[in-house]
């Protein structure tokens, strides 16, 4: 059993953090919303860290919170970094920026411990246990980390050193909205040619143009109206954009990312970030997206 301090119980976070402590782990919680943290260790039998002190004997630290800027205001501005004890490894298990990751490398403590471990699943897979998770950190960071990784995760990827997993999480998901942005332009000309959608997806998914996006998320989300994948658009939004980062930052010429970046970027600002991501179409395909709506549900 370790002591692990858990840092954001959002959607993600909460059955994450939730899965430590039935795998036995004592799990100290905080969250930027104190009654959320009151809630959840009172549900599930956890600790409330209150502040950095709350923290002061953990083994772990784990953090899952909005970005990477978020996180290096928690670790170094709040103190939870240099509450830590010496030897406790920091697991950022957020979607970072790959870059902002190695730069928090840099400016914590020389012998602290840091691992990237983003994850892929959405919240069914969170709470289940079977996450991906794609983790970058040294040999010595990455062993310390690993017991508590694999109460979370069915599928762990060692990518390399740290900031390898969050530059693997942004461009997985830059290849995931790439596909779904092809696939509703190509359902939009099937539409308008009279193609049945269902007809349509019956046939990509059975065949070469096949991906999450045309078996999921288009299939049981766009095409039935129901836009509820728990995945929110705003997220995804911000992966792709770091994924756009990622490429300037290393001069690589990436025109389809920077296209499929300012698309997903318009759609969140039209939309809000709250919305589902498979909401993106309404922005895109709006009198297709209100035939769904009414047509296809009735």
């Amino acid at each position: 059993m370790a002591t692990v301090g858990f840092i954001g119980l959002g959607n993600m976070g909460w059955p994450m953090a939730a899965n430590l402590v039935a795998a036995g782990h004592d799990v100290v919680v905080h969250d930027a919303d104190p009654a959320r943290a009151e809630a959840f260790a009172s549900e599930k039998g956890a600790r409330v860290a209150g502040g950095p002190s709350g923290v002061a004997g953990a083994d772990a630290l784990i953090t899952m919170l909005p970005d990477d800027r978020v996180v290096a205001s928690v670790l170094l501005d709040d103190g939870f970094a240099a509450a830590l004890p010496a030897g406790a490894v920091i697991v950022d298990m957020s979607s970072s920026d790959p870059v902002g990751t190695r730069r928090l490398g840099e400016r914590l403590p020389a012998d602290a411990l840091l691992v990237d471990a983003p994850v892929s699943g959405g919240v069914p897979r969170a709470q289940d246990g079977t996450l991906s998770i794609m983790v970058g950190g040294s040999d010595d960071a990455v062993a310390r980390a690993m017991p508590l990784l694999e109460a979370l995760g069915e599928r762990i990827f060692r990518t390399g050193e740290l900031g390898t997993g969050h530059a693997m999480k942004a461009l997985n998901n830059y290849l995931a909205a790439a596909a779904y942005s092809a696939a509703t332009e190509a359902l939009a000309i099937g539409r308008r040619f009279g193609l049945d959608p269902e007809t349509m997806f019956d046939i990509v998914n059975t065949s070469t143009g096949r991906s999450f996006s045309s078996e999921v998320v288009l299939r049981n989300n766009v095409v039935t109206g129901e836009y509820a994948t728990g995945f929110a658009l705003g997220l995804l939004a911000k992966d792709v954009g770091i994924a756009a980062g990622l490429a300037q930052a290393l001069d690589v010429d990436a025109p389809t990312l920077d296209l499929v970046s300012r698309r997903w970027a318009e759609a969140a600002v039209a939309l809000g970030p709250d919305a589902d991501h498979s909401e993106a179409h309404k922005q895109w395909w709006p009198a297709d997206a209100d035939r769904f709506a009414t047509v296809e549900r009735a």
